[in-house]
């Protein structure tokens, strides 16, 4: 079996603040559970250097999981490794407020030709058409309206 790529190693200091997390009631489950599992895989003499096999027994956490905890901690240090891994929101906005304001200045507008009133599909469809936007779905159009507070009905 390879080595272990991130050992975690902790000095006296850090083992007593896990330590601390783990004997305090009041926090949440998964702290206290990455406080455990650093605690146990700890290589430092002092740490008895659990293997990731006796770790996933003990607190039934995936190896995956044990792994991706030790490398946090190798990479960031101990407070980055208790908390959950924080979300990354990369999608950009759908569309911006110039073409939010031309959607809901369309949709304030009579419907076309031949059409009783606005439906989200040819809200979108006209958006499209006017080169207001490249591409709409109708469900984006929906959550602008809604956002707003505008009705079609």
């Amino acid at each position: 079996m390879p080595a272990k790529k991130y050992r975690v190693e902790l000095t006296a200091e850090e083992r007593e603040i896990l330590e601390d997390i783990v004997n305090k009631g009041k926090l949440s489950a998964y702290k206290r559970k990455h406080a455990e599992i650093l605690l146990k895989a700890d290589q430092s003499p002092e740490g008895p250097a659990w293997k990731d096999s006796q770790i996933h027994e003990a607190f039934g956490s995936s190896p995956r999981t044990i792994e991706r905890i030790r490398k946090r901690c190798v990479e960031n240090g101990i407070y980055y490794a208790l908390e959950r891994k924080k979300r990354e929101k990369n999608k950009p906005k759908s569309l911006d407020g110039k073409q939010e304001a031309q959607l809901i200045a369309l949709a304030c507008q009579d419907p076309p030709e031949g059409f009783q009133r606005w439906s989200l599909r040819l809200l979108t469809e006209k958006m499209i058409e006017l080169e207001h936007v490249e591409a709409l779905s109708y469900e984006t159009t929906r959550r602008y309206l809604k956002k707003h507070n505008l009705s079609l009905g």
